[in-house]
């Protein structure tokens, strides 16, 4: 990416973003009017151990290992993610993933990830998927406030961009991405009060 791109993707994401932080509830916690208060930012830390590989199959008792809720409650977002240590974490959603993978902190690097294909419902390899930026929090029907859309196919990602009417999204925008591309200022967009201060 050469310099130039990658001012203008920082600049979209800044307007995306923006857009988006004052009116993001629910797993973001806190209080919009309390700037300064960032006792509900935190580093993630993993909540499961030994599990050689993935996915393992989601318990009753699993919870998010960034908002807390329980991820069998959630519409089908939830996600999992294993440290090469065997250290891992669920999570309830997208949202949730981009945070945990953006600010999580074991000395052992996530050997997987998954997360829920939005088209066909089946928990798919994260780490290949397709990830769309949406940001209209009225227009999403996501519980947590607003939710990456991940796909296993790029060509089913197109597709809900082509059908998502409540943005001018385009797909050669960078609005379309890859886990190995989710960092603090693209997590901030959806979990942005749970994430630490750059």
């Amino acid at each position: 990416m050469t310099d130039r791109e990658g001012l203008e993707r920082r600049e979209l994401l800044g307007s995306l973003g923006a857009g988006a932080a004052a009116g993001i509830a629910g797993c973001l916690g806190g209080d919009e009017d309390d700037e300064d208060d960032d006792s509900q930012a935190q580093v993630y830390e993993p909540t499961m151990e030994g599990v050689e590989e993935g996915p393992v199959e989601f318990g009753d008792d699993d919870s998010c290992a960034v908002c807390g809720m329980s991820v069998q409650k959630y519409f089908g977002g939830r996600g999992q993610l294993v440290h090469e240590n065997g250290l891992g974490a669920t999570v309830e959603s997208p949202g949730c993933l981009f945070a945990y993978v953006a600010s999580s902190t074991p000395d052992s690097p996530i050997a997987g990830a998954w997360a829920v294909d939005r088209r066909t419902g089946d928990l798919i390899d994260a780490t290949e998927a397709h990830f769309v930026l949406i940001t209209d929090k009225e227009a999403a029907d996501d519980p947590m406030g607003i939710d990456p859309r991940p796909y296993a196919d790029r060509a089913d990602a197109v597709a809900f961009l082509e059908e998502w009417d409540a943005e001018a999204l385009n797909a050669e925008d960078d609005i379309i991405v890859g886990l190995d591309e989710v960092d603090l200022e693209l997590a901030s967009i959806y979990r942005g009060s749970r994430l630490p201060n750059e």
